[in-house]
């Protein structure tokens, strides 16, 4: 049997997307997106990861967060 679930508006529509941390390479629903060494190169990084390499670095900074639920 299949359900149905009503939705009450279109806003409530989200797409989950999952996506690979780009160091450990787990499947993870939000990434952070950062730099972490003298090259400038923006990465996508887990939660973990980038605690990791946020920790005592100098070259560390933080451009914003990607999360697996879009509203549109």
């Amino acid at each position: 049997m299949i359900s149905v679930v009503p939705i009450k508006n279109l806003f409530e529509v989200a797409r989950i997307r999952e996506k690979n941390c780009e160091i450990c390479q787990n499947v993870v629903f939000v990434r952070y997106r950062i730099q972490h060494d003298p090259s400038q190169q923006w990465i996508l990084v887990c939660p973990d990861c980038r605690r990791k390499l946020a920790e005592n670095n100098a070259h560390y900074r933080y451009g914003g967060t990607w999360k697996a639920k879009k509203r549109h």
